[in-house]
């Protein structure tokens, strides 16, 4: 970087294991983007309980007194930039002690909406304590910057990255697979997609669904009654529960058909750029920054519903060389957009940004910047 140190300290949420095996949509993005800042020296700092980090620089804070623990690390490590990812409440904690440091909040959902004035203004008096927002999709850093205005010009979008090259296969000869990732709860579109396979399985008696449902425990009382309604179907569902990252990409690396069926404006997607990756034919919602992540190459419902998506997949069972032309160009499109040197690169310029927007601020008011400052163009 030009204009300040390469010593990132990145910090992981409260409860964060950080394993490679099975990691959050989070920790993906931080393992993803970790391999490609060449010439940056990062730690990472998650909470013990992981023993297949597999990344270098990772520092595993204890569960007791992990407040203490995280301060005495980062004053070893003395960065010059400080990435809180997702977390505010931890961001305002240590902000405060590094007064010398770049401080920037790296949020994959949006932040909490204020409900009046008085919520408003505390929370602008927080977020302003930031010298910088990241967020994982365009969508999500306009609505921070409705929301907030006066911090709009410190907010950037960069979108996540992917290592396409693990999640490689062709698009041919696929088998008949009906394929779901997520989290086993509402927002998903878990029970939705439950109540349309059973059209699709019952015309196409050669077709078959794996669903992949991630965190389990936490949300398996209300998913177990829409998984139940499958049980019919025998051997023809599989529903793995809590599966690990390595069975996942197995599993979309056959399958001919994904779903991202999310009823709820999704920050990105990255199961939706994953299966593009994988060579799946994905059906999507198109909510949120879902648009973003799959461009044109992904057949859109307009609305969530058992009979849109069973329309969607039996559109997609009947028409091979249209699913087929869908996967490639999925494919490609994840190859060549999503990299994680491209993303790695938008990050940097984005340092760079903050850094010169602090010292303006330091010197106090000089003349407006250009309306489109908070954007961030891809590449160089």
């Amino acid at each position: 970087m030009s204009d300040i140190s390469v010593r990132i300290a990145v910090l992981l949420p409260p409860g964060c294991l950080f394993s490679e095996a099975q990691p959050n949509s989070m920790e993906t993005v931080v393992r993803t983007l970790a391999a490609s800042r060449d010439m940056v020296d990062t730690r990472i700092f998650c909470c013990e309980g992981a023993l297949d980090h597999n990344t270098p620089g990772v520092i595993a804070l204890p569960r007791q007194n992990r407040q203490r623990a995280l301060v005495a690390a980062l004053l070893a490590f003395n960065p010059e930039v400080i990435e809180y990812h997702q977390h505010v409440k931890q961001a305002l904690a240590v902000s405060s002690g590094f007064p010398k440091a770049v401080h920037l909040l790296y949020r994959h959902n949006a932040l909490k909406p204020s409900r009046h004035l008085l919520d408003r203004w505390r929370y602008e008096a927080r977020y302003s304590r930031m010298d910088g927002f990241v967020f994982v999709s365009t969508v999500e850093r306009e609505l921070f910057g409705r929301t907030y205005p006066r911090l709009a010009d410190r907010a950037y979008a960069v979108p996540n990255a992917i290592d396409a090259a693990a999640w490689f296969a062709s698009p041919e000869n696929r088998e008949p697979v009906i394929a779901f990732a997520g989290r086993a709860m509402p927002e998903k579109g878990l029970d939705v997609l439950c109540a349309a396979l059973p059209a699709v399985l019952d015309t196409h008696s050669e077709w078959r669904a794996v669903l992949m449902l991630n965190d389990w425990d936490r949300h398996a009382e209300w998913a177990s009654p829409h998984i139940a309604r499958l049980d019919r179907y025998g051997a023809r569902v599989t529903v793995l529960r809590s599966a690990h990252l390595a069975q996942v990409r197995e599993h979309m690396k056959s399958a001919a058909i994904a779903l991202t069926p999310s009823v709820w404006d999704e920050p990105f997607g990255l199961t939706a750029v994953e299966a593009h990756a994988a060579g799946a034919a994905l059906i999507s919602s198109g909510r949120g920054g879902l648009r973003e992540a799959s461009g044109d190459h992904a057949l859109y419902v307009e609305a969530v519903t058992p009979r849109s998506l069973a329309d969607a997949m039996d559109r997609l069972i009947r028409n091979p060389e249209e699913r087929l032309a869908l996967a490639r160009a999925g494919q490609r499109h994840v190859a060549e957009h999503h990299t994680p040197m491209r993303r790695a690169t938008e990050l940097q310029q984005v340092y760079e940004a903050i850094v010169a927007g602090r010292r303006r601020r330091a010197a106090g008011p000089r003349s407006p910047e250009p309306a489109d400052r908070q954007t961030v163009t891809l590449g160089r």
